[in-house]
């Protein structure tokens, strides 16, 4: 994909704020450059847990409270409802595991991904009312069950509603479910200052007020809930909230608290990712451990991840964990083999669409966002992967993956009749449809498109153009207060022009690594690492040693002994 680098050219008094909060001018610009103001630093520096906010700034949690307790006294059943994706599953185990510990006669049910798709529906409010449940509690689903809370309320069900998506609205109002209760930081009555969070960290919040209502402290200081916080932390990551406000206090000390976790299953889904004994980053949440807890919901059930959660024990851990890898490892063959007919296809027959709308006859329903993701991050275009739908007849489901110049919700909803069901966002959606509309589908979206030449242009931006010079030991370990990075706060780029490469040797059994020497126009020398396909790199540079660079400084560990090098994550050569 053809990229243009742009240099964020933000504007304050660096070194003021260096002096203020004793960090180097070069740092201060780059949390300037993630759009955190200057009395925000100390929130963004720090990670003192008292800085989270008060969970009793929720709109209803009060409510929630008295509701949960009455029924509690009383010994009435009440069933959690999660969902089957990373961050229901997290909720369901921080409601569950919380309301046992107050005593409550409490269990969990979670949507089958096929069978049931997303939320709550009216079989899971039959099976309720059959098992005379009396009142249930949503976690990371609800806001929009209209019809199923008036169900509920049908045959005397309470429900209590746990959510983080977008309130619907109507006539400028929010347009809420009948529920007894529905607690969302979107709500506009809710005062809560930071609206980012997500559905486990909602989840959490309810406890935690209860906690302090019942006992006096916070929730965290109870060793036997203390996994809990690392759990919301795991959901802020694999939902891709924003790591800013509270969720990057939540993350850090979740991370850190992780490398020591008491709960038996992430200890064992730790050590079966080959993690135990490394150190634990937002990365290997998100492209690590976090897809196995999503693998169950994907291929067979999300149970298999509560259930490894709330094990009892090592054995029963262990068992859990190694299936949850296992489905994950299908999950990763399942997904490289789509991608590759994807591209093939996409490549052959649509390479003059604007849009690309491609159906796999074998894939997975499940998998198709993520083989949306890796066509898109291949060819530069909105994809959307369609598949034939689990049991009905005639009809297929799909998702697709956006670029920032592409709104697909939007774009969606100009061809809404074609659609059985479909919804999204500006950079992601899932739609079902009737296969025979597959063409009409596909030409229609490529018709309306008003994509140019520009819009596919990749835009990379870079925080510093650095000098090799100014990188140093200290440099690069200041750099990790800007840890962990993720959403809304990614890892930083530096850049420089004119680097000139002195020797260059390809590493690596698959000849995937190129380890080089640079040297840049202050003659400042430094090693160089480039993950690639060697040869083709060096083909592509065709006897030019001179090329710009971005890059992160890093530092290398070997034999005892620490030196610099930087890590090349894009180039340019010279004079082509």
């Amino acid at each position: 994909m053809e990229s243009k680098w742009m240099l964020y050219t933000k504007r304050a008094d660096f070194e003021k704020i260096s002096a203020r909060f004793h960090i180097s001018p070069v740092l201060a610009r780059i949390i300037i450059n993630r759009d955190i103001k200057e009395d925000d630093f100390s929130l963004y520096l720090k990670s003192d847990l008292g800085l989270m906010h008060d969970a009793g700034s929720l709109y209803g949690v009060e409510d929630a409270y008295n509701e949960i307790m009455s029924e509690i006294k009383k010994g009435n059943k009440i069933r959690v409802v999660g969902d089957y994706d990373i961050d229901g599953v997290c909720s369901s185990y921080i409601l569950v595991k919380s309301l046992k510990r107050f005593g409550a006669n409490a269990d969990v049910r979670i949507p089958d991904r096929i069978k049931d798709g997303y939320g709550i529906n009216d079989n899971i409010i039959n099976e309720a009312a059959n098992d005379k449940i009396s009142m249930i509690i949503t976690c990371d689903n609800g806001i929009a069950a209209h019809s199923q809370m008036e169900l509920a309320r049908k045959f005397g069900i309470k429900v209590i509603i746990t959510d983080h998506h977008e309130v619907y609205q109507e006539e400028g109002k929010d347009y809420l479910p009948i529920a007894d209760v529905v607690i969302n930081p979107k709500r506009s009555e809710c005062k809560y200052p930071f609206k980012s969070i997500c559905g486990a960290l909602v989840a959490y919040k309810l406890m935690e007020y209860m906690y302090e209502r019942l006992y006096s402290k916070k929730m965290y200081e109870d060793g036997e809930l203390s996994d809990l916080l690392e759990v919301a932390a795991i959901a802020t990551i694999g939902d891709v909230m924003p790591l800013v406000d509270e969720n990057r206090v939540l993350v850090k000390h979740g991370l850190k608290s992780l490398m020591n976790t008491k709960n038996l299953g992430l200890r064992a889904l730790i050590k079966a990712t080959g993690m135990e004994g490394k150190k634990i980053s937002a990365y290997s949440i998100g492209f690590v451990i976090g897809p196995c807890l999503n693998a169950g919901g994907r291929l067979e059930n999300a149970l298999v991840a509560l259930n490894m959660f709330m094990s009892k024990n090592s054995d029963e851990a262990n068992e859990y964990a190694m299936h949850l890898k296992e489905l994950n490892d299908e999950r990763k063959d399942l997904t490289a083999m789509n991608v590759k007919v994807a591209v093939e296809l996409a490549e052959r027959e649509y390479a003059e669409d604007d849009i690309l709308v491609i159906y796999l006859e074998n894939c997975h329903e499940s998998i198709a966002g993520i083989i949306a993701g890796r066509v898109r991050e291949a060819l530069g275009k909105p994809t959307i992967i369609l598949t034939d739908a689990f049991g009905e007849d005639g009809m297929i489901k799909g998702s697709g993956r956006s670029i920032e110049s592409y709104n697909m919700f939007e774009a969606l909803y100009e061809v809404k009749d074609i659609f059985e069901k479909f919804g999204g966002h500006h950079m992601a959606a899932g739609m079902s449809l009737k296969k025979d509309r597959l063409d009409e589908f596909r030409k229609r979206l490529n018709e309306n498109s008003k994509l140019t030449k520009e819009d596919f242009i990749q835009k990379i931006w870079i925080d510093v153009p650095l000098p090799f010079s100014y990188i140093s030991l200290d440099f690069v370990r200041e750099l990790e207060k800007l840890e962990p990075y993720g959403n809304k706060n990614e890892k930083p780029k530096f850049a420089r022009k004119g680097i000139r490469i002195l020797s260059k040797n390809i590493l690596g059994k698959n000849k995937n690594v190129v380890k080089m020497v640079l040297e840049d126009d202050d003659g400042t020398r430094l090693d160089g690492i480039y993950f690639c396909d060697g040869e083709a790199f060096f083909e592509e540079l065709k006897g030019n040693n001179e090329i710009d660079i971005i890059y992160y400084p890093d530092i290398n560990e070997y034999g005892g002994r620490e030196s610099l090098q930087v890590i090349i994550t894009g180039y340019k050569i010279k004079n082509i």
